[in-house]
């Protein structure tokens, strides 16, 4: 697994700004990159999931991902305690750095702190080798989203 360059931040998103920021590589990535229609890239979930960014030395973001908990969760993985990994997101210019893993991770950590004892997401089929790495396991059959395919996988959080 490759660690992040030094000088790379990763945090919770902390103010509009931060949020900002998330929204504006989403856009990027999903948006003009993967040709996601903005009408369902941004939905009712983004109000109450907690946000997480990737921000270089410089102040660019490069990275971003989200966590869904409570309700919001358990409408997606229909499971109680399961938190739902979602819009994981890294800018071009920044893959290959580390970024991606040092956000789920720090999703992770997020989930675990609110008491979560699993995450999962829904895998675009290309990722599902980088998911793999990090100790996701697919479960279920291929699924679309937005016109992507899918699978949804599963990572238990270690006990404290």
């Amino acid at each position: 697994m490759t660690v992040p360059t030094a000088g790379i931040e990763i945090r919770v998103a902390e103010d509009e700004a931060d949020r900002a920021a998330c929204f504006a590589v989403r856009s990027e990535v999903f948006v003009a990159e993967q040709s996601v229609p903005e009408s369902i890239e941004y939905d009712a979930y983004d109000a109450d999931a907690v946000h997480v960014l990737a921000v270089g030395p410089d102040g660019t973001p490069l990275g971003t991902g989200r966590l869904l908990h409570g309700a919001a969760a358990l409408g997606k993985t229909g499971t109680q305690g399961v938190g739902s990994l979602g819009r994981l997101a890294v800018r071009k210019s920044a893959r290959g750095l580390g970024v991606g893993v040092a956000l789920v991770r720090a999703i992770e950590a997020e989930a675990a702190a609110l008491g979560l004892s699993a995450v999962d997401l829904g895998a675009q089929t290309h990722a599902l080798g980088f998911y793999e790495r990090l100790g996701y396991v697919a479960y279920g059959p291929e699924f679309q989203d937005a016109g992507i395919r899918h699978r949804a996988m599963r990572r238990p959080l270690a006990e404290s």
